[in-house]
């Protein structure tokens, strides 16, 4: 191939890698369409603070954040929701967008628990969810569909199981889980925000 063809070559695709660029600035949720997405949403139940029923439902048509803590935990459950708290402030006043927190400590967390911790993070509960029940949902909730657990943590034994994750995921108003983040990294939190804005404006897509 000549030097021509090759300068012909290199400003071409360069021209594609701008063209692509512009149009991820662009289009809102170009890159998020375009990209297949890590998991998708079925149909759950749990209990909030405040006792009542929360399904699928209640989060159709939202942008969410899936995490898992639990109420004792002196490790990384404050770290994470402390930083939690930065994408709270930033959408607390969006009714687009949710936060479903999840107990991986169920025979602990109760709802009347969850509330007081709530309560204690001077949150808006319609804005952020503390959720409870069994723990074979809870479980599989986050290990097939957020896909947010280490896979080194699914013991055999059920007995001995116990869910740990920094891990959060990024649902979309399809219920497709779009991205995972690192919930102990502030700058991971400054990430998700940022994906967050251009999902909010992005509609979702019509139902068949």
């Amino acid at each position: 191939m000549s030097k021509k063809s090759i300068g012909y070559v290199m400003f071409f695709s360069f021209l594609a890698i701008a063209f692509y660029f512009l149009i991820t600035m662009l289009i809102p949720g170009f890159s998020q369409k375009n990209v297949a997405p890590l998991s998708f949403i079925k149909p759950f139940t749990f209990i909030n603070q405040d006792g009542k029923n929360i399904t699928e439902k209640d989060v159709a048509g939202k942008v969410y954040v899936a995490e898992y803590f639990f109420t004792t935990c002196i490790g990384i459950c404050p770290r994470m929701n402390k930083n939690m708290l930065m994408v709270y402030e930033h959408f607390k006043n969006d009714n687009r967008f949710m936060i479903l927190s999840h107990t991986s400590d169920p025979a602990i967390d109760s709802a009347a628990r969850l509330k007081v911790y709530a309560d204690s993070l001077g949150v808006s509960t319609e804005r952020w969810q503390f959720l409870t029940g069994s723990k074979d949902s809870l479980y599989y909730t986050a290990r097939n569909m957020y896909k947010i657990d280490d896979p080194h943590n699914n013991m055999k034994d059920e007995t001995v199981d116990f869910l740990h994750t920094q891990f959060v995921a990024l649902v979309d108003q399809n219920g497709d889980v779009r991205e995972i983040y690192d919930a102990l990294k502030p700058t991971e939190m400054n990430k998700m925000i940022h994906s967050i804005e251009k999902l909010l404006k992005d509609p979702p897509l019509a139902s068949n």
